[in-house]
């Protein structure tokens, strides 16, 4: 994978911090629709990839800290699993404002590289079953493909089975 030149020193977070890590990466833009029923099954259809390669980050609350959790956007966060994960006891959704004051980044876009304060993150073991997988770049209508590995090593994750 070759990364994808920055155009005119724009960038986000993320994509800063997987150039500063020197990782391989390719950013993947496509034009974001406001009337799309989700963010991750819109970045399926546009990119034309497996729904299984494409992650979301979504923040919870494991009993009082904020808790990143990452899994295919085909399915869903199982929150009990995620609190198991980092030895929690209980997980609720994040409120979204505390979310998006966290990460730095806006719903639909939270990546979960590049945070403005990093969370204590679980990627979906699932990711592992792949060469490469794709995650929000920090904006609407951007991702950026890496190696599952990568992702991990970045963001100090552990893997766990916490999609369902």
């Amino acid at each position: 994978m070759a990364r994808k030149p920055r155009k005119g020193g724009q960038g986000t977070p993320a994509t800063v911090a997987l150039e500063a890590a020197g990782v391989p990466f390719t950013v993947h833009a496509y034009e974001h629709d406001p009337a799309a029923d989700t963010y991750g099954g819109e970045a399926v259809e546009a990119l034309g990839i497996p729904a299984g390669r494409v992650f979301k980050t979504l923040v919870a609350d494991v009993d009082g800290a904020l808790t990143v959790g990452v899994v295919p956007v085909s399915g869903k966060l199982d929150l009990k699993a995620l609190a198991a994960a980092v030895g929690g006891k209980r997980a609720a959704m994040a409120d979204l404002a505390a979310a998006e004051r966290s990460s730095g980044y806006v719903r639909g876009g939270i990546s979960p590289l590049g945070q403005r304060r990093p969370l204590p993150t679980v990627l979906d073991h699932s990711a592992l079953d792949h060469p490469t997988v794709f995650v929000s770049a920090g904006r609407r209508g951007l991702e950026v493909e890496l190696a599952p590995a990568d992702l991990v090593t970045l963001t100090s994750a552990r893997t766990a089975p916490i999609g369902r």
